[in-house]
């Protein structure tokens, strides 16, 4: 069973009093859990330990016992009174009031105060080596233990056997039942990361102009580049002042290597970054794991990353962090738990553009990214995390329509990271192209004029703003726009994610579907009270946005990604001949490098930023609103936002069934594509048979003044945010 508490220590008023912080939450006398001896004729189960999609159906037999478990995370779980300590001094952090303001431990310190004691990881230590298995490592934050053995060993030390398991036409392995150990070890596990080889997807898009034959605006593309990006979101005034993340490292998290180290250097030298001379690229496999080369098909989101990264902080050192993945455990978890318990020279930022749904996810993964992030957050470093690229229906990620109703990233949603979402550029929907664009480039390949107005990236038929772009009043029903044969075209779950957590921990009781004993993460204080988030108990996200579109409106983001076996193509010319993509994996490391340039500013690490994000939004906000940052003022917003407010369009996508999908039923019972909605009298997601007919339907979500579903707090000036920096930090503890 997971018995771990989810930051309780963050939900109460006295997060940010100095009162509620004793000394001896550092110092805490760690008591024994483990205090019987280990007898392995007592068992008891670990609940909620099998993937749903491990079932009768997918099953495909049994594997040889000799097939290699290698690096098997067990995550262990502290006192209640050790986990309370640690989540009042993980709010202590971002408190100037407290003397414990960002005071970052290291991954040994991290052990040292909050881990468990030394008798308990011995007597776990000891009966997994007596079961034959091969103990890699104890962590030095001393709640996890990476072990290695086979499938034959697992089935007779914790009586569950590996199965192949056949899912989207892959075949895959994962235990097929709750893993048991001995009642006496109960009070000291909570149980494992996983046994399975279900890795997660990469949050990219690519662009649509090679697959589709219109373009909602009809305008010509504009390929969007560092330096549209540099005017955009106003990184050029700071670059000026030397504020370009030197001294900064940001690490971003991949589950395959690069594909040729060039391709970097040719976006830098091609795109203008080549001037700022102390940028730099490494590659790391943290830990000491094994290198994951090319295998999982990935290395253009590994370009992604590297190269947006350095576009927004073109002076930081960018460290590309790999790890391969193995039958029990997949690469990013291992690269990020590693990284973080890493003995020195942590980077100050790192970036995730990979997730899984909550619910498919299964709570012992969501667990140990929460763990890990926490972990990461004490010591200083700052999480930023896609919010991924489904609209509010993450377990229907690259799916033709949405089924299962409202989901989030289980990578995205826990308290101790930013998740990022997904914009696009209004000008084509207004006819305003060319007050935005110049028609010609600068030698950096800019052709961006200023700041452009934003809506919710949303790729989907259901998306008002297409709707309306092409005369329809609706976009479900039998006159909607999705059934329409031209709308037809674009159907499909493509737009930046936003939703309430709703399956961090429990079980669902069907696979894909928030439901049975399913809870999400609950809400953190710093996220409550702000204009237009609602009040629902739990963490929403995400918490800002920007640009990640791949070309419905006519822009998408360019990348130099050479690899012609995957989709690449050479990096000469003019760009727009390169490669080119969207998704909110490039929004996570832009942001990731925005914060980078905070911190080379502020001199210092942030750890969550999130508790000075939601700080300036709220005073800049207020509880109406703010007209002078509403996004949609464009070239006239005003100079002193740090947010900009995207209040026009959704993230709806085109849904068929029966979770939460409104307007799918035509006559006789036909169905038809409907769009992803809520009922309205209530904040969860309906999940009937069917539809209500007298009971009104929100769509899911749209954007409004605040904080929205659909772009979070909105996206950011980011040379007001470096120089707000101090205000919103002091703003913490008031």
């Amino acid at each position: 069973m997971l018995r771990r508490s989810f930051g309780a220590g963050i939900l109460v008023a006295a997060l940010f009093s100095c009162s509620a912080y004793p000394q001896q939450d550092l110092n805490l006398p760690k008591r024994a859990l483990i205090t019987q001896p280990v007898n392995n004729q007592k068992r008891v189960t670990l609940s909620g330990q099998t993937l749903l999609l491990a079932n009768a159906a997918t099953d495909r037999g049994m594997v040889p016992d000799n097939l290699p478990m290698e690096h098997v995370l067990l995550q262990l779980q502290r006192p209640t009174e050790l986990q309370q300590a640690l989540d009042r001094y993980t709010g202590s952090l971002q408190n100037p009031s407290s003397p414990y303001f960002h005071k970052w431990l290291t991954a040994a310190q991290f052990g040292q105060h909050f881990g468990l004691a030394a008798s308990d990881i011995n007597t776990i230590t000891a009966w997994l080596e007596s079961e034959g298995f091969m103990v890699n490592r104890v962590y030095p934050n001393l709640v996890t233990i990476d072990f290695s053995g086979t499938a034959g060993q697992i089935r007779q030390a914790f009586e569950t056997e590996i199965h192949h398991v056949m899912a989207n036409a892959v075949l895959h392995v994962a235990n097929m039942h709750n893993p048991q150990i001995p009642a006496a070890l109960a009070p000291a596990v909570a149980g494992f990361s996983s046994m399975h080889n279900f890795t997660p997807h990469a949050m990219k898009k690519k662009k649509l102009h090679a697959d589709y034959t219109v373009t909602l605006g009809g305008s010509p593309y504009q390929v969007v580049v560092p330096a549209d990006l540099a005017t955009i979101y106003n990184l050029n005034p700071l670059f000026k002042e030397g504020i370009t993340g030197r001294g900064q490292t940001i690490a971003v998290i991949d589950d395959s290597d690069l594909y040729s180290a060039a391709d970097w250097t040719t976006f830098r030298r091609t795109l203008g970054l080549s001037k700022f001379t102390a940028g730099s690229l490494t590659t790391v496999h943290p830990g000491g794991c094994a290198a994951p080369g090319l295998a999982n098909g990935d290395d253009d989101e590994s370009a992604i990353d590297v190269e947006w990264a350095t576009a927004a902080a073109p002076g930081a050192a960018i460290q590309l962090a790999t790890c391969d993945g193995t039958n029990a455990t997949g690469g990013v978890l291992l690269a990020l738990e590693n990284l973080v318990n890493s003995n020195g020279n942590l980077p100050a930022v790192v970036s995730i553009s990979y997730g899984i749904c909550e619910v498919i996810n299964g709570a012992p993964v969501n667990a140990s990214y929460s763990q890990a992030f926490q972990q990461a957050v004490v010591e200083g470093i700052s999480a930023f995390v896609s919010a991924g690229d489904e609209g509010a229906a993450s377990c229907d990620a690259d799916e033709l329509f949405a089924y299962y109703g409202v989901g989030v990233s289980g990578y995205a949603s826990t308290p101790y990271n930013v998740a990022v979402g997904g914009t696009d550029f209004g000008d084509a929907y207004a006819g305003t192209v060319g007050t935005y664009w110049s028609s010609t480039n600068t030698a950096a390949y800019g052709s961006a004029l200023s700041y452009i107005p934003e809506i919710p990236w949303n790729d989907s038929c259901a998306g008002v703003l297409a709707a309306a772009y092409w005369g329809f009043n609706t976009s479900s029903g039998p006159s909607g726009f999705c059934n329409t044969g031209f709308g037809s075209e674009f159907l499909g779950v493509a737009a930046g994610s936003g939703g309430p957590s709703g399956c961090a921990t429990g079980s669902a009781a069907k696979l894909g579907l928030v439901s049975g004993t399913c809870q999400g993460n609950p809400k953190p204080a710093w996220q409550a009270g702000v204009l237009g988030n609602p009040n629902d108990g739990v963490r929403d996200i995400p918490d800002v946005s920007l640009f990640a579109a791949n070309g419905i409106w006519g822009h998408y983001y360019v990348i130099c990604f050479s690899d012609s076996t995957n989709g690449g193509v050479p990096c000469t010319g003019d760009p727009v001949n390169w490669s080119g993509a969207g998704g909110t994996s490039f929004s996570s490391p832009i942001m990731a490098g925005i914060q980078a340039l905070v911190n080379q500013f502020a001199g210092g690490r942030a750890g969550n930023p999130n508790p000075v994000y939601y700080a300036l939004a709220s005073a800049e906000y207020g509880t109406t609103g703010s007209s002078s940052c509403l996004s949609n003022n464009g070239n006239t917003v005003a100079g002193t936002c740090t947010f900009y407010d995207v209040t026009t369009g959704d993230n709806v996508v085109n849904c068929y069934g029966f979770s939460g999908c409104d307007g799918s039923f035509g006559s006789w019972g036909t169905f038809l594509n409907g769009t992803l909605a809520l009922q309205s009298t209530s904040a969860v997601p309906f999940y009937g048979q069917g539809q209500p007919w007298n009971v009104p339907w929100q769509p899911a979500y749209s954007a409004g003044p605040g904080w929205d579903f659909a772009t979070g707090l909105g996206s950011v000036n980011a040379y007001n945010l470096v120089h707000n920096w101090q205000t919103g930090v002091m703003a913490v503890s008031k």
